[in-house]
């Protein structure tokens, strides 16, 4: 069997009295897509900046390619040399770029960084066309975006370094649905070309059935339930899985129930 493109071991995470993360542990092959799901608190927030490197665990291993990631990394290039491996794509575009910098200089700036003594002009008009803008867009600010097109500028620039892992939190939960149809059918073309692997880190059971192969459902900091997604949402086998697909609004939605029951877990 090929190795994982991500593998996360026994990882542990607390602040103060509270363990954010308690003995977390996945992988995730080249090419596939795992969602991690739960609810406000749940950990699967720490987990993700754990993995991208915004956070140190305090137990607990992080390896891309068989390459640890856990530890501090020593010196400007390791810390590059990581952040080429794994890229995060954030909930909201608008606060993760900066509003006096127009698209093309985003993308020109994330390059020269990573590459400084490569040509970026054809790399640049790839990554536009990648995403689905084109070369119109490259001048423009992010004001002058839409929400859609802001998150496929994010997208673009943790495309730039040909990262083998992206993280995405909760990255279309603040588009409107028909944008976020757009971008999720965006990064499955994407991850067909490429073979990046996905981390979609959301409580939308919806996003995650439409664009994931796995899932880990967490709780309290810890894996609850995982398995293949299909089986996992079609087939619940924790009390806590259930209730979340039963929290989603349908008719004959009972939210006081809800309530009870999440009390009772």
């Amino acid at each position: 069997m090929p190795e994982p493109v991500l593998q996360v071991t026994g990882l542990h995470r607390t602040f103060g009295s509270v363990r954010a993360v308690d003995d977390v542990s996945f992988t995730l092959d080249a090419g596939a897509s795992l969602g991690i799901v739960g609810e406000s608190g749940s950990g699967k927030t720490t987990t993700a900046r754990i993995i991208v490197g915004l956070e140190q665990a305090e137990e607990g291993r992080v390896t891309v390619h068989g390459r640890p990631r856990t530890g501090r990394a020593r010196g400007r290039a390791e810390r590059l040399a990581r952040a080429r491996e794994v890229q995060m794509v954030f909930q909201d575009p608008y606060l993760s770029l900066d509003p006096r910098t127009s698209v093309e200089a985003v993308l020109r700036e994330t390059l020269r960084l990573h590459f400084p003594e490569t040509d970026h002009q054809a790399r640049i008009k790839e990554l536009l066309d990648q995403v689905g803008l084109g070369t119109r867009a490259a001048e423009a600010l992010p004001r002058q975006l839409s929400g859609g097109q802001r998150q496929r500028v994010a997208i673009a620039r943790a495309l730039a370094v040909r990262p083998a892992v992206l993280v995405l939190d909760e990255a279309v939960a603040a588009l409107d649905v028909s944008v976020q149809a757009q971008v999720l059918n965006l990064l499955a073309d994407i991850r067909e070309e490429t073979g990046i692997g996905y981390l979609f880190i959301t409580h939308d059971l919806g996003v995650v059935r439409c664009v994931t192969d796995e899932v880990v459902v967490m709780r309290n900091g810890r894996i609850v339930e995982a398995g293949p997604t299909a089986q996992v949402l079609d087939d619940p086998q924790h009390a806590y899985t259930a209730l979340l697909l039963e929290s989603v609004p349908r008719p004959g939605w009972d939210p006081d129930g809800i309530a009870a029951a999440r009390r009772a877990l």
